[in-house]
């Protein structure tokens, strides 16, 4: 008997386990700041809610926020960057509270707990809307991309 040199028509030959790896903070960043660098493919996919912020899943990993005038919410994102209008961090440390604007255009690293989840909120203090644009975390319900969300 020959043995199958090529080894066609097998996934893993040497039967090793293929496991898939979260992407990076700096896999992260990078798509981020690609996505925000083609406006043409989602602005029109923007939504204004006037009550509420408005989640857009773009994919599995990336999504658009619309933030209206003094609202608020959780970091859901690993990574952020502010499209337009105004939004701040509000991080809480044992030393206190403490409110840094975001830049725009400018990535954002957002930290996190142990159990994944980031202590810290954004909220948009400025008097119109705000857009940006998350990735990584688990990010608003999975809807399909391109459809609005409401959480």
């Amino acid at each position: 008997m020959v043995p199958d040199l090529t080894m066609r028509g097998q996934e893993d030959p040497h039967g090793r386990a293929i496991t898939a790896h979260p992407p990076t903070v700096g896999q992260l960043a990078a798509l981020v700041r690609e996505v925000a660098g083609r406006p043409a493919e989602w602005w029109r996919l923007v939504g204004f809610d006037a009550d509420r912020p408005v989640h857009v899943r773009l994919d599995d990993q990336v999504w658009l926020t619309t933030w209206p005038p003094g609202h608020g919410g959780p970091v859901r994102g690993r990574v952020s960057t502010l499209l337009a209008g105004e939004l701040a961090e509000v991080v809480i440390a044992e030393s206190g509270v403490t409110e840094r604007p975001l830049r725009a255009n400018r990535v954002r690293v957002h930290g996190t707990a142990a159990d994944g989840e980031s202590p810290n909120a954004l909220t948009n203090p400025g008097p119109a809307f705000a857009v940006s644009l998350h990735a990584g975390g688990p990010g608003p319900e999975r809807a399909a991309p391109g459809q609005l969300s409401d959480r």
